[in-house]
């Protein structure tokens, strides 16, 4: 008896060792992440001093200099500031909460209440209930072309009999004591990253509608969005990896360096999963993914799970996850065509005239193809490019003696034979396509938005829209509006099961506005 009660002391003991060590470890956590806000907050306070110390600047010759200048510090300063609300909003052992002196909602807004009602019979006794009072919150909602507010109203019934109170749960939020509803959101996350407009610019539009949205509110919405919405955004990356072909690429995406004023160069890779051209109805998906450089170990990284086909251009990073075996290559016809039509675009060529007219005939074939079952694919190809690919080598070989070895000529003959089994290898598996450019297609929103807000803000700006660029891309393969659809996610994904994620992709889930539409046409 006695040993039993030592023993039951002793493991007493330990699991009193291990609570205090697990108290150590959050409180050191939380003093890490106070000195990291610190430091943001610090930096935020920083830029807006000299933000307006430009401003007052911005009048005189300069001014063009001044105001780019100026769009530089709003993009840092928006990253900087959604960066704390994304640091802020990871859980851990205790609740943070924020102190913030909000102002009401305008109220020039039109207002929409929805009053949930609870059972006029008391759930304890089945007595007749009356009402002692209501529960009022306001969350901010868009739709198309105006704002308005939407008034939840939450009656509280009291049993006359035995006192019992009864009300109605109050509905969950995006983000928690936020104002914000799931449709402003999606406004402000598919502006920023579909339509590339800054959270600067936005603020002033919406200003415009008399509704006053600091950037840093709207940062602050964009880092805790972001954070709510990972675990999707993880699992269609699991999904993508999952297939037996990908298309990959990148491009490059300058990035501003805090301190320093200047901008250094980052990636945004793209994995594309889309077998419909092959027959195929599982569903097209595409999964962006960040890196500050390009060095080969980053798509190593991202493709750690993969084993299939990759289709992409000549990247030489590629190169060691085609050696290890669990990857095959697969090139781009598009990527080859393309370095004979630069030739002859500068100066007409009858030699890159013929390249471009023979690879021409490849992919009349495959207009005739597409969609069709990877096996009768496989046969047309054989039976008609198989041929022509013959020919073409033979005459880009018998060429390439005729010209001069430094000429861009030679260059793109030399490109093509030096990756000629893997720009042949669609001709005998039917579940490949001639080209890349499925996933080319992906990049030219990165290129859009490269060229309208000139760079991200900084790395972990980078990750949120790679993050962002992989849900609002892949609604759109899945012909959704991407607004919708991310309105119907963020309604529901605060309270969804985690085990359960995998309801919330876009083929999994139609937005209730696309069903309207439906019905209504």
């Amino acid at each position: 008896m006695i040993a039993e009660q030592q023993a039951h002391l002793l493991r007493h003991q330990e699991q009193l060792a291990r609570h205090e060590q697990l108290l150590v470890e959050r409180d050191q956590l939380l003093k890490q992440r106070d000195r990291e806000t610190h430091l943001l907050e610090l930096t935020i306070a920083k830029l807006k001093f000299e933000i307006a110390r430009l401003k007052r600047m911005q009048f005189g010759r300069s001014s063009e200099q001044l105001g780019d200048q100026i769009a530089q510090m709003e993009l840092l300063l928006e990253d900087l500031e959604t960066g704390v609300a994304h640091i802020v909003s990871e859980p851990v052992a205790i609740t943070l909460r924020r102190v913030a002196h909000r102002k009401p909602l305008p109220d020039h807004l039109p207002r929409e209440e929805h009053i949930l009602e609870p059972a006029c019979q008391c759930p304890a006794c089945g007595g007749a209930m009356q009402k002692i009072g209501e529960d009022v919150s306001e969350t901010l909602e868009i739709i198309p072309e105006r704002f308005k507010v939407i008034r939840t109203i939450r009656p509280k019934l009291s049993c006359m009999k035995c006192d019992t109170i009864v009300q109605e749960p109050a509905p969950s939020r995006p983000i928690p004591r936020g104002f914000a509803g799931p449709g402003l959101l999606a406004h402000v996350l598919v502006s920023k990253y579909a339509d590339h407009l800054p959270l600067y610019r936005q603020s002033e539009i919406y200003e415009r509608e008399g509704v006053e949205l600091s950037r840093s509110t709207l940062a602050d919405w964009v880092g805790q969005a972001s954070r709510l919405l990972e675990p999707l955004i993880d699992r269609l990356g699991r999904y993508v990896m999952a297939a037996e072909k990908l298309h990959g690429d990148d491009t490059p995406v300058p990035v501003l360096e805090p301190g320093r004023g200047s901008t250094k160069t980052g990636r945004l890779w793209a994995y594309v999963r889309d077998d419909r051209p092959a027959g195929s109805t599982d569903p097209p998906a595409v999964w962006f993914r960040y890196s500050p450089d390009r060095k080969g170990e980053r798509p190593r990284t991202h493709l750690k799970s993969f084993h299939g086909v990759l289709q992409a251009d000549g990247y030489a990073g590629f190169e060691k996850l085609y050696e290890e075996g669990r990857i095959v290559e697969a090139a781009c016809w598009a990527h080859a065509r393309r370095k004979f039509f630069e030739v002859h675009e500068h100066k007409p060529s009858p030699i890159a005239a013929e390249a471009l007219e023979r690879i021409g005939a490849l992919y009349g074939i495959e207009s005739t193809i597409r969609g069709k079952m990877p096996e009768d694919r496989c046969d047309v190809r054989q039976q008609q490019a198989g041929q022509l690919l013959d020919d073409l080598r033979g005459w880009l070989q018998a060429t390439l003696t005729q010209l001069s070895a430094k000429s861009e000529l030679a260059g793109a003959i030399r490109y093509s034979l030096g990756r000629w089994p893997a720009l042949t290898r669609y001709r005998d598996d039917g579940r490949l396509e001639i080209d890349n450019n499925a996933v080319e297609r992906e990049l030219r929103a990165v290129a859009l938005g490269r060229k309208n807000y000139l760079f991200a803000g900084s790395d972990a700006g980078g990750e949120r829209a790679a993050a962002m660029y992989s849900l609002i891309n892949t609604a759109k393969l899945n012909g959704l509006d991407p607004e919708a659809y991310l309105r119907e996610v963020l309604a529901k994904i605060a309270e969804h099961p985690i085990n359960q994620v995998d309801q919330l992709l876009p083929w999994m889930l139609q937005p209730e506005s696309a069903q309207d539409e439906r019905l209504a046409a």
